[in-house]
């Protein structure tokens, strides 16, 4: 927390593809509508690629990443009105709207043309505080540590939101393919959301682990094709992709059932081709899926708090988010870095 010091630390990336900097700041004080954060926790994600890399256009730097902030507000900006010093609140990608576009007319903010987004257009949570815009807050329940909650404002929030937008049903069969930082999340919201639930991943010795969150079965898609498999258990009514691999996408469609669809949350680098010809046979569907926003957030923390759905996180304190980024970076980490200010 920041309380009773005119500055604080933060992780800076200074330009494009340049090692993490630990710095100090003035401590920020909020314009009209925002609130100053005392970041508790903040969860380091494979989307702050954006910003180490520069990858995101018209990012100016120095840019502090971090997209997935837990903390208590610290200060609140003239105009609001919701939120008071004390609360405890998350902030994830979205970090902002136009209120004037057309989808944010239709509010559709998530939408937005002229979005902002924490980390990346605006700085974020590798800090001891920040700033947040109050109409994307969430509330934290307080049954949800930290260090737990983090992650949820992505990964948690990414998979629970793109499932329940399906059209599943209670018993219906879900795969989600990729026993990762998103997958491990998705696999225990398809089993608290009452669906026969498949885990497939090209590593078989995550098998346990899988069935742990909540699998019912378990396709090692290094040995076997996995839109077989699917098909074998009935044909999939969703699968949720995690695990950002073109091929592995593309061989899973296959795996779908009459009106089944493909809601990928994982985004590979390269295009993904898809069989058109069982498209139509099965009236299937291949779809993409955003994260949420502030509302969308704060149901993905109430749910999991409700459900007991929580992250495997590894924990790294402030100094240490270069090593953070490494091993999420590299896949090493089991299942998601979370650094503590």
């Amino acid at each position: 927390m920041s309380s009773g010091s005119e500055t604080i630390r933060a992780v800076e990336v200074p330009a494009p593809g340049e090692p993490f900097e630990l710095v100090e700041r003035p401590l920020p004080d909020p314009g009209r509508g925002e609130v100053r954060v005392g970041v508790e926790a903040c969860g380091v994600c494979h989307s702050d690629a954006n910003t180490v890399d520069g990858t995101y256009p018209g990012i100016s730097y120095p840019r502090v990443p971090g997209h997935e902030v837990v903390g208590r507000v610290e200060a609140v900006g003239p105009g609001v009105d919701a939120w008071s010093v004390g609360d405890r609140v998350g902030a994830g990608w979205h970090a902002g709207h136009c209120f004037t576009c057309e989808p944010c007319r239709r509010g559709e903010f998530q939408q937005c043309v002229d979005a902002d987004i924490h980390g990346v257009t605006v700085d974020g949570g590798y800090a001891e505080a920040t700033l947040v815009n109050a109409e994307v807050l969430a509330a934290v329940p307080e049954e949800l540590d930290a260090v737990d909650a983090a992650p949820l404002l992505c990964a948690g929030v990414t998979t629970y939101n793109a499932l329940r937008h399906t059209d599943a049903r209670p018993g219906d069969l879900v795969a989600v393919q990729g026993v990762g930082g998103l997958g491990h999340l998705g696999l225990q919201y398809a089993r608290a959301g009452g669906f026969e639930t498949v885990a497939v991943s090209t590593s078989p010795e995550k098998e346990a682990a899988a069935r742990g969150f909540g699998a019912d079965h378990f396709v090692d898609a290094s040995s076997e094709d996995p839109g077989e498999a699917l098909q074998k258990l009935g044909g999939a009514d969703v699968v949720l992709a995690t695990a950002p691999s073109a091929d592995a996408i593309t061989g899973i469609v296959a795996g779908l059932g009459t009106d089944g669809e493909v809601a990928v949350v994982g985004v590979p680098d390269e295009p993904v081709e898809v069989p058109a010809g069982h498209l139509v046979g099965t009236r299937s569907a291949v779809r993409g899926w955003a994260s949420g926003h502030g509302r969308d957030s704060q149901d993905t923390l109430e749910f999991s708090a409700l459900r007991g759905i929580t992250p495997e996180v590894e924990t790294f304190p402030l100094a240490e988010a270069a090593a953070a980024y490494e091993r999420m970076a590299t896949g090493e980490v089991r299942f998601r870095s979370v650094v503590v200010p």
